[in-house]
């Protein structure tokens, strides 16, 4: 028997359910805890009492990549949450936001010179991040679900979460540790079907976070825009579209994007203009009116107001004065081309909470004070 034979000989609590001699499934229920415990071990090793990695690998007898897989599928587990203070409170950034635009933001530093999709996925998981953390908060005070929930059979108190859909959305999901929630239930916020190409995945992007948060889903089948406005006051008054609205008025929380009408811009394409959901016809008349952008498919000009513009007669997703009455509302921003859009969406008071990274959030900034100093 060699040395390594020996070693592992000598430590029962390493040996495989097959050299224990089972096979069956109490074998492999203890072979997913053993690796359980591993992913602990080498979390708080690194973590808490600040072993490197090689004495974690000798620790646990694997190599150094292994240990690195293991403090990687720690974090993405929700094993281990990093969070960050800010000495002395909120920064220079921060506290602009709260005290000119009455929101709580969250900066997110970004190097200089990256390319706008890796803008957009290091703001996507510092969101997701935050908006596992909302979940968590608002899941405390929501009750214990008897098995029913929102828009079921039963009368289930469990937690409820609006989610719109779009390029930053499905960002998002993609992002999100696994941390399992109780009773929770994710809604789509807006319509997504395209009647001309087979439309970005909002389905996708459901599955994902019900996958991710173990969340009960409920899509929302309808198109971004109906052609006619008439249709959608039909389809409001269907009773299954009723039942998803009104799940969708019980939620707590609800987290979305913006999207922005400016082209060469460099901002990534926002799915509701790029995707086919509005004819250029319609596009045209939205750039007449003033349209900078959308939150949830409601058209917004750049001073916030969308009341009196046409298009939203058609448009599927909630206006800000609906999304207003969401407790906490967490919009996240990537890429100074929708500095514009998200001014807007800001000025409209869809957002409690914000996510946007740092150079998009000196634009927003700077655009906000040219219009109250002009």
């Amino acid at each position: 028997m060699s040395a390594a034979q020996q070693a592992r000989a000598a430590r029962p609590d390493r040996a495989s359910p097959s050299a224990l001699g089972g096979t069956g499934p109490a074998a492999a229920v203890g072979a997913v805890e053993d690796a359980d415990q591993r992913v602990l071990e080498a979390a708080s090793m690194y973590y808490l009492q600040a072993e490197t990695m090689e004495v974690i690998a000798r620790h646990l007898r694997c190599s150094r990549s292994t240990v690195s897989r293991l403090l990687a599928r720690a974090r993405r587990e929700g094993v281990v949450r990093i969070e960050l203070v800010r000495p002395g409170g909120a920064g220079g950034l921060e506290a602009r936001f709260e005290s000119e635009l009455g929101v709580r933001a969250h900066i997110v530093p970004v190097r200089e010179g990256t390319t706008e999709i890796h803008r957009l996925q290091q703001v996507a998981a510092v969101a997701a991040s935050r908006f596992v953390d909302l979940v968590g908060e608002l899941a405390q005070g929501a009750g214990a679900p008897d098995g029913g929930g929102p828009g079921g059979s039963g009368g289930g108190a469990g937690l409820v979460v609006g989610s719109a859909w779009g390029t930053t959305m499905s960002e998002v999901a993609a992002a999100l540790p696994a941390r399992r929630v109780p009773g929770l239930t994710v809604v789509q916020l807006n319509g997504a079907s395209d009647p001309v190409h087979e439309g970005p995945s909002a389905g996708r992007m459901l599955s994902r976070m019900g996958a991710s948060l173990g969340a009960r889903t409920i899509g929302f089948p309808v198109p971004a825009f109906f052609d006619q406005a008439a249709t959608r006051r039909a389809m409001w008054s269907e009773r299954s579209i009723k039942r998803i609205l009104a799940v969708a008025r019980a939620a707590r929380l609800a987290v979305f994007g913006v999207g922005t009408l400016e082209s060469g811009s460099g901002a990534l394409p926002s799915q509701v203009y790029a995707g086919g959901h509005l004819t250029r016809a319609d596009l045209a008349v939205a750039r007449r009116e003033g349209v900078v952008g959308d939150v949830c498919t409601v058209l917004l000009r750049g001073d916030g107001t969308w009341g009196d513009i046409d298009l939203n007669a058609r448009a599927t997703g909630p206006t800000p004065v609906r999304l207003a009455r969401i407790p906490r509302r967490l919009c996240v921003v990537a890429g100074t081309g929708k500095a514009r859009a998200c001014v807007a969406a800001l000025r409209a008071r869809v957002a409690t909470d914000l996510v946007v990274d740092d150079a998009t959030a000196r634009a927003v900034l700077a655009l906000h004070q040219r219009k109250e100093t002009s």
